[in-house]
């Protein structure tokens, strides 16, 4: 997926407004959130890089986090954070399940650990979200299977 979003509040986006895409549905809601809430003063979508090595090539790229935002809490202290959005399963590694979660944990932990060092150097925070986070998921326990009972023939 990759969508255009258009903001209804412009004036927050930090770079092009006519430029902004989504790639994916999780991404879409957090811009949303971004756009609408009145603690958010700024906020801009792949708008830098940060460069990392990768660890499959041990070659230097470059890593365009999802997000940057400037937000008041509720404190009233301006923040600054660099977000990532990410499915759980590229971002545990419990939940890493097959190969190609595994090597996209691998990639994703060089990329975060570039980010978390860019983002103490310059006075933020980076932070992850998954699906967990961005809808408040709590984990459910397993719920206990019932047994199949056979209908008695009549």
């Amino acid at each position: 997926m990759r969508a255009r979003f258009i903001p209804k509040n412009p004036h927050k986006y930090m770079g092009d407004v006519n430029k902004i895409f989504a790639r994916s549905s999780w991404e879409v809601h957090v811009m949303k959130f971004f756009d609408s809430s009145s603690t958010v003063l700024k906020w801009g979508s792949e708008e830098f890089s940060i460069p990392y090595i990768k660890p499959t090539d041990g070659q230097v790229h470059q890593y365009f986090p999802d997000f940057i935002v400037v937000y008041q809490d509720r404190h009233g202290a301006i923040k600054k954070e660099i977000i990532e959005v990410k499915p759980l399963k590229e971002s545990s590694a419990d939940q890493a399940k097959n190969a190609h979660d595994r090597v996209a944990l691998a990639v994703n932990i060089a990329k975060w650990r570039a980010a978390d060092e860019f983002a103490q150097r310059n006075g933020m925070v980076f932070r992850v979200l998954t699906e967990q986070s961005i809808f408040k998921q709590v984990p459910r326990p397993a719920k206990p299977r019932r047994p199949r009972t056979k209908k008695a023939k009549t």
